[in-house]
């Protein structure tokens, strides 16, 4: 099982609730705006503390609020892909990707800086500025360095929602092949049910309380 969340938290003054179960492969948070997708995966990052409840993921206790365990964000091997690539403007392509490859440790390190490259197609990007860069080019730099951080298991909040219809395609092949020949467990936010249609193994309906 990849992702088992149970979990209660409160955030901007409403109370959010996420109960599923999912099995290995893309696993997609589907509804509207504001209901409380983003809090979810916040919460299975580490970057937001649920008030109670449980997060397990590829087998590892993330949080236990009986049990005490709120493993630090560094620890838990997680890639987080935002909606807007979040790159850091004074860093070129090159220490964008080395970032995350740099704060992993050691034993985390299942990809080279090359093999992203080439998984990728962003070799000829390297020496850019991120403010050079065209929408899908920076969030094809964003999953870079998500994956060279050494990741269990990626978060993907919206990736595709800033992107046009051509570089949608693009970053969706990508995405597909995260999924199919690396094979990593993905938790993915989107409100467009045809996109879901392609990318999801399975889909979780989450509703406004």
């Amino acid at each position: 099982m990849s992702f088992a969340i149970d979990i209660t938290v409160e955030r901007g003054g409403r109370r959010i609730s996420g109960n599923f179960r999912a099995p290995s492969g893309l696993t997609a948070l589907l509804g509207p705006s504001g209901v409380g997708k983003t809090t979810v995966l916040d919460c299975v990052a580490g970057l937001l503390r649920p008030e109670r409840g449980r997060i397990v993921v590829a087998d590892a206790v993330m949080f236990d609020s009986e049990e005490g365990v709120d493993v630090p964000p560094e620890r838990r091997a997680c890639g987080y892909v935002f909606q807007d690539a979040r790159l850091f403007p004074h860093f070129s392509v090159r220490e964008n990707l080395l970032y995350g490859w740099r704060l992993a440790a050691q034993e985390r390190r299942w990809m080279t800086l090359e093999e992203a490259l080439d998984f990728l197609g962003i070799g000829h990007l390297l020496d850019r500025m991120p403010r050079t860069l065209s929408g899908g080019e920076a969030q094809r730099v964003a999953i870079g360095r998500a994956l060279l951080s050494g990741p269990r298991f990626l978060l993907m909040d919206e990736p595709l929602s800033s992107l046009d219809a051509a570089r949608r395609e693009e970053i969706m092949v990508v995405i597909e092949r995260i999924r199919d020949e690396l094979r990593l467990p993905i938790l993915y936010v989107s409100h467009e049910a045809a996109e879901l249609d392609r990318l999801a193994d399975q889909v979780i309906p989450i509703h406004a309380k």
